[in-house]
């Protein structure tokens, strides 16, 4: 009837359905349960429906639909009815790949074995808690420290800084012991199972553990548990390394919020850890874990690595399983590594890494093999130099008249944010002539100049679908953060978006990806600043990053806008790190990392750490 009309019924349909069957339009009836007694669709209804749907109908138009919209919502009730577990993918899969695309080689040679690492532990438990996983396999492999010393140490550490920085969702506590005792034993019998065996390590609470709660750092969700590990969680255990803790993330993966309270950031406890790998990273600051597994949408990686100073690798989409993690949008989650070096997450990445055929979205013929000894100086190096460009301060608004409360708090957090920018620009600056001075020509790039901003709507799309039960049994008022930006507001507009409008915003994506596959046909690596657009734009055409810690702010850095306890915009300031983030060819990991690795080398800004 629709198509007789010569409209897009999905997304007519899709407006009316949030018009008449959102939780906002019948919040006061929702109990525990979702209730399916909509009110009656009447001609009054598809009028109203058309602002949102942003389209003009006739009155006999809107006669003409009446009856198709009505067996579209009844389609819906039926669907809603089946109580679809967040465990269930859709079954279109989002491939990053641009057409023509060939997929790299895998490397070919003789596995290397680990190389001894010399490190002094004198020091006592301050300086071994802040060891590299090269440093505690070299450690551990030659019965120099026991795996079971070592985990009561992480354990012990965790519980002491835990009530400081509140990153700990579970102990698992009985488990980790119990696996430590089994790791010094074949390793005392000569069973060495790789650089993991023996190093205690803490995992994202989306990743569901057999015997604990399997949280997702949500309200109402403190005692959800799963029979099953998470495939990540299978291959750290084959590899002999010993999970001790499940880490915090703000609620479903956004933020650092969760129903305990706020995680932390290490080096300046008053601000958050952000998110929403929140207490993966502020753990593996405050030395408090070997290594850990952060998950990334939009970020939830690369953010809290920056705040928290600590190594992150968001890898390819599609060459970590997701499988047993919570799903939050299916064509963006990826599953990556935070340690202390860009040595440690490659050592991770490459157990985490492979099809385990649950997973569709992983590619069999896709490899991460890491080679220390890579010639990274054949590769060719560009750099978004726009975004290396000292803050114009013609960007910064207009300050408003001194009356205006509202408008005065706003000005004075945007010129925080402006005046961190240009402070921030000398550490940009400085890594473009530590790369001159390696050898590195810098080849300038732009970003492909497209809608990214829109296209991310797929995100928050997906998202609601994959918590469509949650918001419309009303249980999304139990989440604890309720703001603007927070998932329960989000949800609830994303209903108000089209069918047809997200299949657009997923075609506009595979412009997006052609527009990169131009980009790295000229260039290997590209070095840009870790926030911005290229954030967000790699994330939606599914690229691999590596984000690095690149110094300390001084003293005379300037103080955030909101220095308050718990304040969202109480950000950066004198003595937090900043980073840089290293962008690489889609399924060329293991090149980006070796280019990131020898970078870090150079600097050294990884062995920096929080005093506690």
């Amino acid at each position: 009837m629709c198509a007789g009309a010569g409209i897009g019924s999905p997304m007519f349909a899709g407006a009316l359905m949030a018009l008449v069957g959102s939780p906002s339009a019948v919040a006061a009836e929702h109990t525990s349960e979702a209730k399916d007694d909509y009110p009656k669709i009447t001609l009054d209804m598809l009028a109203a429906a058309e602002g949102v749907a942003g389209i003009k109908l006739t009155l006999e138009q809107r006669k003409m639909l009446l009856g198709g919209v009505t067996e579209q919502r009844d389609a819906v009730k039926a669907i809603r009815a089946l109580k679809i577990p967040n465990s269930v993918a859709p079954t279109t899969y989002f491939d990053p790949r641009p057409n023509g695309f060939v997929m790299p080689q895998a490397a070919i040679g003789k596995k290397k074995s680990p190389a001894h690492v010399v490190f002094d532990t004198s020091g006592g438990e301050e300086t071994l808690a802040f060891a590299t996983v090269t440093q505690l396999a070299s450690l551990l492999r030659t019965r120099k420290v026991t795996t079971l010393e070592l985990t009561k140490m992480y354990l012990g550490r965790l519980k002491r800084y835990d009530p400081k920085l509140h990153f700990v969702v579970t102990l698992t506590e009985e488990r980790a012991l119990a696996s430590a005792a089994q790791a010094d034993r074949e390793i005392a019998s000569g069973k060495y199972r790789g650089p993991l065996h023996g190093v205690p390590w803490g995992a994202k609470d989306l990743l569901s553990v057999k015997g604990y709660p399997t949280t997702w750092g949500a309200a109402g969700m403190e005692q959800q548990s799963f029979d099953t590990d998470a495939t990540v969680v299978q291959r750290l255990d084959a590899a002999g390394a010993v999970l001790v803790a499940k880490m915090t993330l703000g609620a479903l993966a956004n933020g650092d919020v969760w129903f305990g309270g706020k995680t932390r950031n290490p080096w300046n406890a008053k601000q958050g850890s952000s998110g929403s790998s929140a207490g993966s990273a502020s753990a593996v600051s405050a030395g408090c874990l070997g290594f850990a597994i952060g998950s990334e949408t939009l970020g939830s990686i690369s953010s809290p690595s920056t705040r928290c100073g600590v190594t992150g690798l968001r890898p390819t989409y599609g060459l970590v399983p997701r499988t047993g993690a919570m799903a939050l949008t299916w064509s963006m989650d990826k599953l990556g590594p935070i340690c202390r070096s860009v040595e440690d997450c490659a050592l991770v990445l490459e157990v985490l890494q492979g099809a385990d055929g649950m997973d569709h979205t992983v590619r069999s013929d896709a490899h991460f093999h890491w080679d220390p000894d890579f010639d990274w100086k054949t590769l060719r190096i560009g750099y978004l130099a726009a975004k290396f460009e000292l803050a114009d301060v013609s960007d910064l608004p207009p300050k408003p008249k001194e009356t205006d409360a509202a408008a005065m708090k706003e000005w004075r957090g945007d010129k925080a944010a402006f005046d961190t920018k240009r402070y921030d620009n000398r550490f940009d600056r400085a890594t473009l002539e530590v790369l001159r001075s390696m050898g590195v020509t810098l080849i300038p790039v732009k970003v492909p100049d497209l809608p990214w901003n829109a296209m991310t709507q797929v995100l928050e799309a997906e998202a609601a679908a994959a918590f469509d039960e949650l918001t419309r049994s009303g249980r999304d008022a139990l989440l604890t953060a309720q703001g603007k930006n927070d998932w329960p507001n989000t949800f609830r507009t994303s209903r108000f978006y089209s069918a047809v409008d997200y299949i657009q915003a997923q075609r506009a994506r595979t412009l997006g990806i052609e527009a990169m596959r131009g980009i790295f046909d000229k260039v290997d690596i590209i070095v840009a600043p870790s926030n911005g657009t290229q954030l967000r734009i790699t994330n939606l055409t599914g690229h691999p990053a590596v984000i690095v810690p690149n110094g300390i702010r001084g003293d005379d850095a300037p103080s955030p806008a909101h220095e308050e306890d718990d304040d969202d915009e109480n950000v950066g300031g004198p003595g937090t790190p900043v980073s840089m983030t290293f962008l690489g060819g889609l399924y060329q990991d293991a090149r980006v990392a070796a280019f990131a690795r020898a970078y870090q080398e150079k600097t050294g800004f990884h062995h920096l750490h929080p005093k506690l």
